[in-house]
């Protein structure tokens, strides 16, 4: 195929020309470099590396943790007749097994994967086979542990790059600081000189801020749906059941409004994404979950109903209107009140320093190798999965231990064919090693479960032998199987003094429980200051507008705003001796003064998950976090 982008992109996308910066990082990928590319949202960064899969030889691997993003470009690509496919959590067994059926026939140029699929060895032990010509990471500043959304799982691309062969990279995100650019390059041995960077400037887009106070907030909502009746609107905000609850007093207040949040059923949310994709409703009422990779051009509004987390956060988010150039309207109904649940949740995810230590003892005193389940460690030591991830991925970059790999325990099997059918299309030996295999599981109504482990010993055969026969079988149409207990392997590489380990830990924990607070003390200054807003968005980001843009709130009144909000009502001796009356219960997961002030604050944990319809469970969540940790360390 030829290499020339202008000839690629009239034949096979149909467009005349590029965007500002395709073009750039296309060049560079197809001369055989890697490169970083930092488009806003909707600044056409999947071309970038769409376009050279096809001029390149190999696979193209896309990493995304979107699935819709996976779903919607797959479709697209394959009614422009190109040959791409994703793996996600959604595909079923046949399909998974087609997959890599064209992958071992080289038939696919793009194959979109979540992180996760990343941690199934049988699949990694394919890609080993393969030669993948571009790895895409999209949503890179994943990787930087010093972004506003640093993702362990992220972390080991880089390395995991390197182990498969990937012959150049393509990194990219919408929301990169110049640090986190920095950081981003590094990793991935990117070359300084191959960042191409567009501007983050969109003219066609009026940020505005207006202060509102709580009771303020719904009013002035409906008051500016209702005056652009069908017009495509988003409204963003915090918690799970502040959506519902907007979404339903918008709708009886006669708005075509929607809930869409991480708590409600995938095929929910898929309903909703459609109906709005459709014209069917016409605003959605959204926690963050909502938007990432929905391609829809003509959204005219984006409000914040509360606070974001960040500026990273918020100019991903307005990124999501006017992608038609059209104009479109981006308002922050800014109240300080927001600002108390958003730090109780930054809170919430710092690890208690002697639950931390705990976990540290029990990983480090498990012999040379060992393997771990994250989903029993966060239960057992009362932190959140992502935390112990974290933790995991820190000991990683103190060199202490190094991951190995990460694997199943055991995997369920249903025969789609007799046994005895199955074995006659073998040799008498390989024959006989699969009734053995089989022999070694524990049949159910339906599955067959064989613990890996124990078919080892039990065989006296390599675990790579036993997994390929599974996969062989599976790719046949033999068997269907199910992966189950994901672990994850570890080898120790020294055995560090325990307290300073510890204290260095909970000192990186507490340094990013730091930067969080600040990054929404950005949002905050942000709010109120007379600046041009645009401007100040773009100094964040590292570049200069030229010139006030002339339509923010700030350039229209060019003042200090004040943000109203009511300061919460004080502690008294009520809230005090139901406190007393919660420690006298003396409840195991409410032990620690920290694990009683998340409880009462709302913020579930896992030892308290359980107990989210006690009574007690967020009867304070109006209060300052440290204010209730300091009520909490008096009376434990």
């Amino acid at each position: 195929m030829t290499a020339n982008p202008q000839e690629i992109l009239q034949s096979h996308f149909h467009l005349q020309a590029f965007r500002p910066g395709q073009r750039a990082v296309i060049e560079r990928l197809l001369a055989g470099e890697s490169a970083l590319a930092i488009f806003p949202t909707g600044g056409g960064k999947s071309l970038c590396y769409q376009l050279p899969a096809l001029a390149i030889d190999g696979l193209t691997l896309v990493i995304s943790p979107l699935i819709a993003l996976m779903q919607d470009q797959v479709d697209t690509l394959q009614s422009l007749g190109i040959a791409a496919a994703r793996l996600d959590s959604s595909r079923s067994g046949d399909e998974v097994r087609d997959i890599y059926r064209q992958l071992r026939g080289g038939e696919l140029k793009l194959l979109y994967i979540a992180p996760e699929r990343l941690q199934n060895e049988r699949f990694l032990q394919l890609l080993r086979d393969l030669r993948i010509g571009l790895m895409a990471v999209d949503e890179a500043h994943c990787i930087s542990e010093w972004g506003h959304n640093f993702r362990p799982d992220y972390l080991k691309l880089a390395q995991l790059a390197r182990e498969l062969g990937a012959e150049r990279i393509l990194a990219l995100t919408a929301t990169a600081t110049p640090e986190v650019a920095a950081d981003i390059r590094r990793q991935f041995d990117i070359a300084d000189t191959a960042q191409v960077q567009t501007g983050f400037y969109r003219e066609n887009l009026q940020l505005l801020v207006t202060p509102c106070g709580e009771a303020q907030k719904l009013p002035r909502l409906s008051e500016r749906l209702l005056a652009e009746p069908g017009a495509p609107a988003i409204v963003y905000v915090t918690l799970q059941q502040t959506a519902e609850t907007v979404a339903g007093q918008l709708a009886a207040a006669g708005v075509r409004a929607t809930a869409y949040h991480a708590g409600m059923k995938p095929e929910q949310r898929e309903r909703v994404q459609n109906a709005f994709m459709a014209g069917e409703i016409s605003a959605v009422v959204a926690t963050i979950a909502f938007g990432m990779g929905i391609d829809k051009a003509d959204i005219r509004a984006v409000y914040h109903y509360n606070l974001p987390k960040s500026l990273e956060n918020y100019m991903q988010e307005i990124g999501r209107a006017g992608r038609d150039g059209k104009a479109a309207r981006c308002e922050l109904l800014a109240c300080a009140d927001d600002r108390r649940v958003l730090e109780n949740f930054t809170y919430g995810d710092t690890p208690i320093n002697e639950h931390l230590q705990a976990l540290l003892h029990h990983l480090l005193e498990r012999g040379e190798e060992f393997d771990i389940s994250v989903y029993q460690l966060s239960a057992e030591f009362d932190i959140r999965q992502l935390v112990v991830n974290t933790a995991l991925t820190y000991l990683e970059l103190e060199k202490v231990i190094r991951a190995t790999g990460p694997f199943y325990s055991s995997y369920q099997i249903q025969f789609l064919q007799p046994v005895a059918e199955i074995l006659t299309r073998f040799d008498p030996a390989r024959a006989d090693f699969l009734q053995r295999l089989f022999d070694a599981g524990k049949m159910g109504r339906t599955w067959l479960t064989i613990d890996v482990q124990n078919a080892e010993q039990q065989l006296g055969e390599p675990r790579t032998r036993i997994l390929k026969a599974l996969q062989f079988l599976e790719e046949n149409g033999c068997i269907e199987t199910r992966a189950k207990g994901v672990r994850q392997g570890y080898r120790r590489l020294q055995q560090p003094d325990l307290p300073t380990l510890c204290a260095r830990l909970g000192q990186l924990f507490a340094r990013r429980e730091q930067q969080d607070l600040a990054r929404l003390q950005l949002v905050l200054d942000y709010a109120v200051s007379p600046d041009c807003l645009p401007a100040q968005l773009c100094g964040y980001f590292g570049e200069t507008l030229a010139q006030p843009c002339g339509h923010c709130s700030s350039c229209l009144e060019p003042r200090p705003r004040e943000l109203p909000g009511a300061a919460p009502a004080q502690i008294g001796a009520r809230e005090r001796g139901q406190v007393e009356a919660l420690v006298a219960e003396a409840n195991p997961a409410l032990a620690h003064p920290r694990q009683l002030a998340r409880f009462l604050c709302g913020l579930a944990s896992p030892a308290t998950v359980r107990l989210r319809k006690h009574p007690q469970f967020g009867s304070l969540a109006s209060q300052p976090f440290q204010q209730v940790l300091a009520l909490t360390e008096q009376v434990s």
